[in-house]
């Protein structure tokens, strides 16, 4: 195990690229399931919960072959066998391989999905689109069975807006008979994502990217080739980074229409940015005013992005007020942001920060992947060095962070963490 050091106060210059969307990834690696041939994916980042899920379609017979950014999946031998433990339990994304394995197989095991603790986050919602069509779906000692003769296409009114809900229901409805249609449904640019890979495989899908999703199930798909859109988390998470501490940052490989709500949000700061067609320039603000931010459901600001904009707000004058109507569990950062000196107090599922407040570098711990951002961001602007533990977290979403960091010109670094220190991490 490792932990991250960051010296505070270095300015940040230069040039970054963005990687590849995790949140597509995640989901279009599974949707490699449904082809009979060969399917290439360009631009996929590198990092821990896609190397898991790759691990995951070898597990049930694939042949994974990766060159740098580019892999290929082939999916002509795989099999229905069950995935009741083990890797799955290391990502909440592990649930697509229900809706793809049914898809393809009509039949699914899958164990109950992990990742990071952010409260509740049922699946109820993927299961009632399995069962409009036509799926049994049983939980038995603690993982999901699914199991069908066939799938008919239904009419699907999501209660909650859904991205994984949506994405799954989509993957288990484009091999079924008839016509599907998703109500309600999320509207994210990494569903558009999905929806493209699919219809490159030979799926019909009409609506993605809207509220209503039509699909008119098909009895074959084949392998394809297709680019992964940028992250736009990642994006987000660097556009704040330089908000914070740049003096002259450009983003690159960015689709800024994907960031509206966020870069919104920081202009209302007094951020001063600059867009391009595919970037974003960064350069120093005279002063930082506090606002509110609410997330919501795409096109409203990102829960994935609530964590490391708290940290930029310590910089602010004024008082904000985040809410998170998400997650309720998004707050672990919290306590750790108010080790380093932060003014900050949560009422309920809202967070109310206090500025400017000059941070001061201190040990803390990533509970979360975006917790580990917001530890990041804090320890960029703090006085002295802010020691992180719970890499693994961070190393789930964002490829090659430290040294995209030091390329930037932040000093920033890992090391290894004693026998003594791992016990002691894991026993906290």
């Amino acid at each position: 195990m490792q932990k991250l050091f960051v010296q505070g106060g270095t300015p940040l210059n230069g040039k970054v690229r963005v990687s590849g969307a995790k949140n597509s990834a995640v989901a279009l690696l599974p949707a490699t399931i449904l082809a009979d041939s060969k399917v290439i994916i360009e631009g996929l980042p590198d990092i821990s919960d896609v190397e898991t899920l790759e691990a995951l379609l070898e597990e049930i017979g694939g042949t994974v072959e990766k060159n740098g950014q580019t892999v290929h999946i082939d999916p002509s031998r795989m099999t229905a066998m069950p995935l009741p433990n083990g890797k799955v339990k290391k990502l909440r994304a592990s649930y697509y391989f229900m809706g793809a394995m049914l898809g393809r197989f009509k039949k699914a095991v899958i164990g109950l999905p992990g990742g990071c603790h952010l409260g509740p986050r049922p699946i109820d919602q993927h299961i009632k689109g399995f069962e409009a069509l036509g799926a049994k779906v049983t939980n038995e000692q603690g993982a999901i069975y699914l199991r069908a003769d066939e799938l008919k296409g239904a009419r699907i009114y999501l209660d909650v807006v859904s991205v994984g809900a949506t994405i799954n229901i989509m993957l288990a409805a484009v091999k079924a008979t008839g016509k599907t249609v998703i109500e309600n449904a999320a509207r994210e640019p990494e569903i558009i994502d999905v929806a493209t890979l699919l219809t490159s495989m030979g799926a019909k899908i009409k609506g993605a990217g809207t509220d209503v999703i039509r699909i008119e199930g098909v009895d074959q798909l084949t392998g394809c080739m297709h680019t992964i859109i940028p992250d736009r988390i990642e994006a987000g998470t660097y556009t704040i980074m330089a908000a914070a501490q740049g003096e002259k940052v450009l983003i690159d490989n960015v689709i800024p229409q994907h960031l509206e709500s966020l870069l919104a949000k920081l202009r209302e700061m007094g951020v001063n940015i600059e867009e391009g067609e595919e970037q974003l320039l960064i350069t120093p603000s005279k002063k930082l005013t506090s606002v509110d931010i609410k997330t919501l459901v795409y096109p409203g600001f990102p829960t994935d992005l609530q964590q490391p904009l708290t940290s930029l707000l310590t910089k602010a004058e004024g008082t904000a007020v985040v809410t998170d109507t998400i997650y309720s569990a998004r707050f672990k950062h919290i306590d750790e942001l108010r080790r380093m000196n932060a003014q900050i107090k949560v009422e309920g599922s809202s967070a109310i920060i206090s500025g400017p407040v000059k941070l001061q570098g201190a040990k803390v711990n990533a509970s979360d992947l975006r917790a580990g951002a917001a530890l990041i961001v804090a320890g960029l602007i703090a006085d002295g060095v802010t020691e992180i533990t719970g890499l693994e977290h961070i190393d789930r979403g964002y490829e090659q962070l430290t040294e995209k960091l030091t390329n930037l010109g932040a000093v920033i670094w890992r090391e290894e963490m004693t026998e003594q220190e791992i016990e002691q991490f894991q026993n906290s």
